[in-house]
């Protein structure tokens, strides 16, 4: 069974993939692609909540049996997938429910990485026009849902993944739960990749790795075909910062919008 488990829980696009994937060069880890496993106990905490047969019981009897349900649920989980010491569980709702972590297994270290919140935007737009001979959900012509730039923009903006891990992080930060976070910024891990990952092992307080990342080889396996965008979760063998694109590929009117409206991120991480 695992000694350690932690989390990671980051924005999209922002080399969350890459990140678990340098991970993985450290044979001390078993690093997750997407996980579904927080799904499992929140499911479980639904029928915890509603269902009569533990609203007839003792209730702080019955939250005690809840609370090790769900830990030897998650501690279960990954023995049955790993030997390995420690494990990095991939999900994008781990800060969104810290508390709900934490009630079960104290003090949870999540990882989070971000990046500039344009060049996320025009990532998912590259993505969209990377497979113009496929139909793809987020268009309807006929509504004219989806069929310019800024029209694909908003809706990103109003709903998973972008909008809700915005939202989610802006109410993390409002409750705190950021100062029990480590930060990385996705450009930074590019620049200055031993500085950052030196930052990962003080906050996991474990000895550190050397790692290569000039090889990463891919270790996490997704069929993308899932999520409807292909090659979503495929990374390059190298870290690479490449220059920023865009103002071009959004526009200027929309970079700036941008820029104005999440000014609280901006300064938060530091982006101008």
């Amino acid at each position: 069974m695992p000694e350690k488990i932690f989390f990671q829980s980051s924005l999209p696009r922002v080399g969350s993939t890459v990140f678990q994937n340098i991970m993985s060069q450290d044979d001390r880890f078993y690093t997750s692609p997407t996980s579904g496993m927080l799904e499992l106990i929140y499911a479980a905490r639904h029928n915890y909540t509603e269902s009569p047969e533990f609203k007839a019981q003792d209730p702080e009897l019955m939250k005690k049996a809840f609370l090790g349900f769900c830990k030897q649920g998650v501690l279960g989980y990954y023995d049955a997938i790993t030997d390995k010491k420690y494990v990095i569980d991939k999900s994008r709702g781990h800060f969104a429910h810290y508390g709900f972590i934490d009630s079960f297994l104290p003090n949870p270290k999540i990882i989070c990485l971000v990046r500039s919140l344009p060049d996320i935007v025009a990532s998912m737009e590259k993505m969209f026009r990377q497979n113009p001979h496929k139909s793809n959900p987020i268009v309807n012509h006929a509504n004219m849902q989806g069929t310019s730039t800024p029209k694909r923009v908003d809706i990103w903006f109003n709903s998973p993944p972008i909008g809700l891990a915005v939202e989610r992080l802006a109410e993390a930060i409002r409750q705190g739960v950021d100062r029990k976070m480590l930060f990385i910024k996705y450009e930074s891990l590019c620049l200055h990749p031993e500085m950052e990952m030196k930052r990962v092992y003080d906050y996991l307080e474990i000895p550190p790795f050397q790692h290569d990342f000039n090889s990463i080889p891919q270790t996490t396996k997704e069929d993308d075909e899932i999520y409807g965008l292909s090659g979503l979760h495929t990374i390059r063998p190298s870290l690479e910062m490449k220059p920023s694109d865009s103002r071009e590929v959004l526009g200027a009117d929309i970079y700036d919008w941008i820029m104005n409206q999440y000014r609280w991120y901006n300064e938060y991480f530091g982006y101008k």
